[in-house]
């Protein structure tokens, strides 16, 4: 890494400049260790069950094993495919243990994109939660799955409250459509099955890819971020670093009301929460404020991970705000821009700043991160992490140099290997080393860097850049609403012109007095023209706002 580093001095003491990416060979090592090492501790609850370190270690063995017994081999594909459930630690160091690739997989796809992830990572086996098979149905002949394991949401929840929670589940709510696939098996019985067999070893070294993480689906075709043992190490290792200045371990509760199988949980919450014995605490509906909720009646929380979209529906939701925050340390942003009005909230509230980094599933995925034990900086995403190297560029390529928007390169070990079976869009976004995120940023002179959006969802008016994270910041200002979301439509005039989507928290709230509100904050080109009310906005399975959904709207009126 560069020794130019003038960001350096705003870490507080305790955070290295650089971590150890060989610290452990692999993930199974850095797996085995925590898993020995606080067996005694509880490491996951989910609905109010708890699971010690220790039953995960000789569950995870066990389906480990089982998985190896139906003839899948190291460097075979499995999906995973389930919400937050206790199911999921356990399938997941099962498959890294039998040296399987894991492909998690969002149990929301349809069964269009399902099939395309099945295929282009050539998944030989999968774990669903029931919920979900239906769809499995309609493409697993196209596929070549060959082991199904079939998990309901209550299975591992002991036997009283697992038969209400899937009694509810199935015939109250009915959400379990009815599937027909042959030779499955249930995950308990999968766990049963495996502890007739052991794991045998195999080599795995640093470089091996242990996970396809898909990414690019609202943008094209979904491919597959191939991630190497030492890049999910390094990663981890990273966030341990950051975190830990303020963490006590074998003491800490940490909330995870984002999805396991979504970069950002699967890496802060499953794996670096390890690392000093934290009890994670899994949601499985985070759309249900009212379960977090009593979460933190439950626990001390001291630490959590969200997204704005959770942290701005918590802040409405009264019984929320009632809380005791007493105990909470930590309150980590990810996923999407933080907008300021809804961090100055959340400090105001709970008492706790919200701390904001910055990553992507290409980089496993943090890449910067504010500084948590003072530094902090509403608006920027900090300062890179430990062992990261972070420089804006212009179109052609050019170093830019402080207070001059670019795109935002990262260089690190937790950067990709590549896109799987893409080498061509692989060598688009590598380049020695670098990888060229698509995100337009700027560094300041002290070397924070800020985020000003996406490449991709830049307005043009005019000639005129317009960010539609800022147009959206400055609608979040206005007391009346709730969330919002800008893009760009086309205009015959001016290229495009700028159209936002508000939902109202107050329903007296007028176009006029709006327009009126982004006059008072925004340049002449970049006020919105168009206003459209909704009731709800378009979001994805970690709550990040579609703008993509939209603009596909907006285009299919024209």
């Amino acid at each position: 890494m560069s020794n130019d580093r003038p960001w350096l001095k705003q870490y507080s003491a305790g955070v290295p400049a650089n971590i150890n990416p060989d610290e452990y060979r692999n993930l199974n090592e850095f797996i085995d260790a925590s898993l020995k090492e606080y067996k005694n501790r509880k490491a996951f609850s989910c609905m109010g069950k708890e699971m010690s370190y220790k039953e995960v270690d000789k569950l995870s063995r066990d389906f480990g094993a089982y998985l190896h017994s139906r003839g899948l081999k190291p460097g075979d594909r499995i999906g995973l495919m389930m919400p937050n459930l206790l199911q999921y630690p356990i399938a997941l160091f099962g498959a890294f243990r039998a040296g399987l690739v894991v492909v998690n997989t969002n149990p929301l796809y349809t069964p269009r994109e399902m099939k395309h992830q099945f295929t282009d990572s050539d998944v030989k086996a999968i774990i669903i939660a029931e919920n979900f098979a239906h769809n499995l149905e309609k493409v697993i002949g196209e596929t070549n799955i060959n082991t199904v394991i079939v998990t309901s949401l209550g299975e591992m929840l002991g036997m009283v409250k697992g038969t209400l929670v899937n009694f509810v589940v199935r015939y109250i709510k009915k959400l379990v459509p009815k599937f027909n696939i042959a030779n499955t098996i249930s995950f308990k019985d999968a766990l049963k099955g495996g502890k007739k067999f052991t794991l045998p070893d195999f080599e795995d070294d640093p470089d091996r890819v242990i996970l396809h993480q898909y990414t690019g689906g609202t943008t094209g075709v979904a491919k597959g971020a191939m991630l190497t043992n030492r890049n999910i190490v390094s990663n981890m290792l990273m966030i341990k670093a950051i975190l830990t200045t303020r963490l006590t371990e074998d003491s800490e509760r940490v909330l995870c009301p984002l999805p396991l199988y979504h970069i950002f949980a699967f890496t802060v919450n499953c794996l670096a929460m390890m690392a000093v014995g934290a009890l994670s605490v899994l949601v499985t509906n985070p759309r249900d404020l009212d379960s977090i909720v009593k979460e933190f009646k439950k626990y001390p929380i001291s630490l959590m991970t969200g997204v704005n979209t959770l942290y701005n529906g918590l802040l409405n939701h009264q019984p929320f705000r009632e809380l005791d925050f007493s105990n909470l340390k930590i309150s980590v942003g990810g996923g999407m821009a933080v907008q300021k009005s809804v961090a100055e909230r959340w400090e105001k509230v709970t008492g706790c700043p919200i701390t904001e980094g910055y990553g992507l599933t290409e980089t496993s995925p943090v890449a910067s991160v504010n500084p948590i034990d003072g530094g902090q900086r509403l608006g920027s995403v900090g300062v890179p992490a430990p062992s990261t190297d972070m420089r804006i560029v212009d179109e052609e390529g050019n170093i830019l140099g402080p207070n001059q928007a670019g795109e935002i390169q990262i260089k690190g070990p937790q950067v990709m290997k590549g896109y799987y079976n893409r080498p061509q869009q692989t060598d688009d976004v590598l380049n020695d080393g670098w990888f060229s995120t698509g995100d337009i940023g700027e560094m300041m002179d002290d070397g924070y860097f800020r985020i000003v959006d996406r490449k991709k969802d830049m307005i043009n008016v005019s000639g005129f850049n317009v960010y539609p994270n800022e147009i959206e910041d400055v609608l979040s200002m206005h007391p009346k609403v709730r969330e919002s979301a800008a893009i760009g439509i086309p205009d015959p005039k001016s290229n495009e012109v700028v159209k936002i989507f508000v939902v109202r928290k107050d329903k007296s709230l007028t176009e006029k007095e709006l327009i009126a509100h982004c006059r008072e904050n925004l340049t002449g080109y970049k006020i919105p023209k168009s206003v459209e009310w909704r009731d709800e906005l378009p979001k994805s399975n970690v709550g990040k706002i579609l703008r993509r959904v939209l603009k596909e709207e907006e285009e299919a009126k024209s």
